[in-house]
C-alpha cells in the first residue's frame, strides 16, 4: 500500500479492522509518499527526523511544509495530501480502521507495478 522503503509497525489495533489503531512508519532520507487520500481522518505525530507533507493533487516539494521531530498534524477524510522525508524519519499516526489509501494516480499506487 505504501512504496518500497519504509517500515511499518503496529502499536495498538488492528488497522485493517473497525477500530482505534496506531501505527508507525519508518522511512529513509528522501521518502515519497504521492498524492493520495484516506476516508478516515488521519493523525501524525512526528517522533524523529523532519517529515514534509503539502496538500494537493500531486507531490510539490515547493509547495509542502517542514515539520521536524515534535510536529502534529491532523489529516481531515478525504483531504489530498502527499509528503516525503528530509533525515531518516519516523512517525506515528493513529486513526480509526479500517486502514485505506487512495492516490490520486493511479500509477503512483505501489499495488499497481507489474500489473
Amino acid at each position: 500500500m505504501i512504496p518500497t522503503g519504509a517500515k511499518l509497525a503496529v502499536l495498538a489495533g488492528d488497522p485493517f479492522k473497525k477500530g482505534l489503531y496506531t501505527i508507525r512508519l519508518q522511512m529513509p532520507d528522501g521518502y515519497h509518499i504521492p498524492a493520495h487520500w484516506h476516508t478516515q481522518t488521519e493523525y501524525v505525530t512526528v517522533i524523529s527526523g523532519t517529515f514534509n507533507m503539502g496538500m494537493g493533487d500531486k507531490l510539490d516539494e515547493a509547495n509542502g511544509h517542514e515539520m521536524p521531530a515534535g510536529s502534529y498534524a491532523i489529516m481531515p477524510a478525504k483531504m489530498r495530501h502527499y509528503a516525503w522525508t528530509t533525515g531518516d524519519t519516523m512517525i506515528q499516526i493513529h486513526a480509526m480502521g479500517p486502514f485505506d489509501i487512495f492516490y490520486v494516480n493511479a500509477a503512483d499506487d505501489p499495488r499497481n507495478k507489474g500489473h
